[in-house]
């Protein structure tokens, strides 16, 4: 772009008006001077108000184990993005909303972590109680005698049902 201003011929005003325009638009996301130092101030009171240590923590926490302990030791599985508990252990953290465990069963208690849903009582799958049905089988109608015991001389075999020449078909209406 820039020899085009120093070439021998040079450049019509039509053309110098264009490609200052080109120049305008090629950093016309770029901050300079006072603008860049007026956004990053204002990018650090930001930080601040929102409490940019805990910003920070989340994002480096992703990454990070789970701190719940089961027995005296830690688990060793990664935590769930921005909490410090795994998928397992996510009902020790008292501040999280989208996990409740599982009721279970008077039978078989459970913990599982089910994600609540709309139901007022989210269970896990093994629990999950299932609608009354609503299908009825129709009753199956009973095959009078007769028919059962029908004479096997009616029927024809394979043999039988094997065309022994070879007419051709004609359709008619």
């Amino acid at each position: 772009g820039s020899s085009l201003l120093t070439g021998p011929e040079g450049l019509m005003a039509k053309e110098r008006e264009n490609l200052k325009r080109l120049k305008c638009l090629r950093r016309y996301r770029q901050r300079y001077g006072v603008e860049a130092l007026l956004h990053r101030q204002l990018r650090e009171r930001r930080m601040l108000a929102t409490d940019g240590a805990a910003q920070q923590a989340h994002t480096t926490r992703s990454s990070q184990r789970c701190l719940a302990f089961v027995d005296d030791i830690r688990c060793s599985n990664q935590s769930l993005p921005m909490t410090r508990h795994c998928l397992m252990h996510i009902c020790q953290d008292t501040n999280q909303t989208l996990f409740k465990p599982c009721q279970g069963s008077e039978e078989v208690p459970c913990n599982k972590p089910v994600p609540v849903s709309l139901s007022e009582d989210p269970c896990c799958p093994l629990h999950l109680r299932l609608p009354p049905q609503m299908y009825v089988p129709e009753q199956v109608l009973a095959v009078p005698e007769e028919l059962e015991a029908a004479p096997t001389d009616l029927y024809l075999s394979a043999a039988e049902l094997q065309p022994t020449e070879s007419l051709p078909l004609e359709f008619s209406d």
